[in-house]
């Protein structure tokens, strides 16, 4: 039980020794530009957020209206239910407890014949 003391204690030294190599050290840029830079092994980068922000379209194209689609294209857009074509809730609802099972639908079970001799309830 020791020795496994031990061998966990020195593991954990050697990983604290190997945390100083890859310290990150980060510089705050100026308010205005918004942007960090982070230094790792020597090699200076700009941080994902601000190149995402680069990467953002202008204001002006983001508050345009999206074109309006013909009339095919408004179609092509509809659920599939609406347009008749497969759609598997649909079809495991109409099955019922058959789905998988059979190829006949669920129907509920036949009522027993009547008799003309009693009267209707």
């Amino acid at each position: 039980m020791a020795r496994l003391f031990l061998l966990l204690l020195s593991a954990c030294a050697a990983l604290s020794a190997q945390a100083d190599e890859h310290t990150v050290v980060v510089n705050a840029a100026a308010p205005a530009k918004g942007c960090v830079e982070v230094e790792v092994n020597g090699k200076r980068t700009q941080s994902i957020s601000c190149l995402n922000e680069k990467l953002l379209p202008n204001s002006n194209t983001m508050n345009r209206q999206p074109p309006t689609l013909s009339g095919a294209e408004a179609t092509v857009q509809r659920p599939s239910n609406q347009l008749g074509l497969y759609n598997r809730a649909a079809l495991e609802h109409r099955m019922g407890n058959a789905f998988g099972k059979s190829v006949t639908p669920q129907r509920p079970a036949p009522a027993p014949p009547a008799s003309p001799l009693l009267p209707p309830r």
